[in-house]
């Protein structure tokens, strides 16, 4: 069993858990291409975790054309081919160990995830990682998503534990500060997308989710919250 006070682990999805980020910024990319536009990726980055299909998408594409699309059907589109992208994939790089750790520590576990909750449900179902968490707490269940607050606050009330006694694993500046206002620890793993991005308000930044081992992360949250 894990000694201290941290009982929680509060992950995010999009780009933590499995890569549907960069799946997204392709088919996007693709989209852009299509119109004789560029995509600018380091804007991109500073739009991910507050939903799985950013507005500023449609947005930023209407604005350059000059005029309104079909949302629905662009959405349709690269939502398929994110998810044809996304059949080959598997979970990101050490998250089946730390949760595999974590549960032998019998820690709890969640997901707090702007996404809907079909999306990050079928998702976990599919790479056979659903059952492992005690919550998900998805965009359907709050009145605000990242940055505010609010996903992390409701992860840990419905695991009945304290903010303070949980730590989040994020690998967007929205979902960091998220975390951080809730009053989790907050570790830090960017990805491919937002790896150029300032992480400096995180409590720990790490290029992957086992890069240290799970008992020393948790031993930096507790002396943080001592």
């Amino acid at each position: 069993m894990a000694s201290g006070m941290i009982r929680a682990l509060v992950f995010d999805f999009d780009g933590l858990i499995l890569d549907t980020e960069t799946p997204l910024l392709v088919s996007w990319r693709e989209v852009y291409d299509e119109a004789g536009l560029a995509l600018d990726e380091r804007w991109w980055a500073t739009v991910l975790g507050a939903s799985a299909d950013p507005p500023e998408a449609y947005e930023t594409l209407e604005a350059q054309l000059g005029h309104p699309i079909d949302r629905a059907r662009l959405w349709e589109r690269h939502n398929a081919r994110g998810r044809e992208i996304l059949a080959t994939q598997d979970a990101l790089p050490g998250v089946r160990e730390t949760l595999a750790t974590a549960e032998a520590l019998g820690l709890k576990l969640a997901v707090a995830s702007s996404s809907e909750r079909a999306w990050v449900e079928s998702l976990l179902a599919e790479k056979q990682l659903l059952r492992l968490f005690n919550a998900i707490v998805c965009m359907e269940d709050v009145r605000e998503t990242k940055p505010a607050p609010d996903l992390y606050l409701e992860a840990v009330r419905r695991m009945e534990v304290r903010p303070s006694d949980a730590v989040a694993f994020e690998d967007s500046v929205n979902g960091v500060a998220a975390a951080v206002t809730a009053g989790l620890f907050c570790v830090a793993v960017p990805n491919d997308v937002t790896r150029h991005l300032d992480f400096s308000h995180a409590h720990l930044v790490l290029e992957r989710v086992d890069k240290l081992p799970l008992q020393a992360i948790l031993d930096r949250a507790e002396v943080s919250a001592s």
